[in-house]
């Protein structure tokens, strides 16, 4: 396990979006899929779900994409995580809060 994230070069998100309407693939999914807390990946801006709901959409996406380093969208939270490094981080840069929905789960 790494001790600091190599992969900073992806960041190509550092403003949260004001709202976002809940996890982007439960919402596409019939019948609507449901999440625990959002995730936003800061390569492209993909709003997924938690590895603790049941469909694991930020890791799917990050899996797919290659994309590395996702930030919870959840308030209060400011912590940012790299899936290849495996490392927690806080990423300074990255400015606004987001809007969520209650999660469907509770």
């Amino acid at each position: 396990m790494a001790t600091t994230c190599t992969h900073t070069d992806h960041i190509k998100v550092t403003e949260l979006p004001p709202s976002v309407d809940g996890c982007e693939d439960c919402l596409a999914m019939s019948p609507r899929g449901d999440w625990l807390h959002l995730r936003l990946c800061l390569e492209c801006g993909h709003v997924g779900c938690c590895d603790d709901s049941p469909n694991h959409h930020a890791t799917s996406h990050a899996q797919a994409t290659a994309h590395p380093i996702i930030r919870s969208l959840e308030p209060g939270e400011t912590w940012s995580w790299c899936f290849v490094d495996e490392i927690g981080m806080s990423i300074p840069a990255i400015t606004g809060e987001t809007h969520i929905p209650p999660s469907p789960l509770g």
